[in-house]
């Protein structure tokens, strides 16, 4: 089912969806070249987001989309830039063998040694999106699962992995497998003593679950520093799952903050 049509199906009311504030995404594109114009800008306001979000580290974090038309080729953040000063105009192509396609900079080594991977072995992974986000980090290194303490966190109630093997700063597409592994069909992960991880068949759909789950730790972080936490059951948990960790859920997260970039600048679309 489409976007549009599991928006209509789960909210009330009968107005036409092409006069709503929220542009849902373009079921077709009249060219490639549009479409993959649509993704960079796309990409490029989800740095923005980072940016303004503080999910930034010095030169670490990355997000990635794979071209619409190169199918091994994958759309990146130029290395040392910040998130948000970013523009479509400053991404960079890689393909996966680590060369620049397309762009005047340089990538950072772990993010081709990630996402090069993740984009090769899963096909549905068109989007990933990782950094070294302050609660996910601070959550990593507990190693553990978020638990559902919260309606918000049943988002990720058996629905997320953790890759336990931290070896260093990621050097080798070898990692990258093993990340791509440990995360199987989830669509989001807990990399041990390092951060998190999301994937999505869209930025919005990473980005936004990548929201959602930075979200989750800084309240399991809150609620454990203030007592234990009484956890949501099993039955009730995997209903409220079933309604809020759907790809329409996890794409409208990005969308209020992509508005927001938007009205404070938009110069990230050229």
């Amino acid at each position: 089912m489409s976007i549009e049509a599991e928006l209509q199906r789960t909210t009330i009311g009968s107005v036409d969806t092409q006069d709503s504030p929220v542009a849902l995404p373009p079921q077709s594109f009249p060219t490639v070249e549009a479409e993959r114009t649509y993704i960079k800008q796309r990409l490029a306001g989800a740095f923005r987001i980072f940016g303004y979000l503080k999910f930034d580290e010095g030169v670490a974090g990355h997000i990635s989309v794979r071209d619409p038309e190169l199918k091994d080729h994958f759309w990146v953040n130029p290395v040392g830039m910040h998130f948000s000063l970013i523009k479509s105009s400053d991404l960079v192509l890689v393909n996966h063998d680590g060369q620049v396609v397309e762009g005047r900079a340089l990538v950072n080594t772990a993010a081709f040694a990630i996402h090069s991977r993740l984009h090769a072995n899963n096909e549905n992974m068109n989007a990933v999106a990782h950094s070294h986000s302050p609660y996910g980090r601070a959550f990593s290194a507990l190693g553990k699962h978020l638990t559902p303490i919260s309606q918000d966190a049943c988002m990720f109630y058996e629905n997320h992995a953790i890759y336990h093997n931290f070896q260093g700063v990621v050097e080798e597409t070898r990692e990258g497998d093993e990340i791509c592994e440990a995360l199987g069909d989830m669509p989001a992960g807990i990399l041990q003593n390092h951060g998190l991880i999301t994937v999505g068949t869209s930025v919005d759909i990473a980005v936004g679950t990548f929201l959602a789950m930075e979200s989750a730790c800084r309240s399991q972080l809150l609620a454990e520093a203030a007592g234990e936490p009484i956890e949501i059951d099993h039955d009730t948990a995997v209903h409220t799952r079933k309604y809020n960790g759907t790809e329409l859920v996890r794409w409208a997260n990005f969308q209020p903050l992509y508005q927001l970039m938007q009205h404070l600048d938009d110069s990230f679309l050229s």
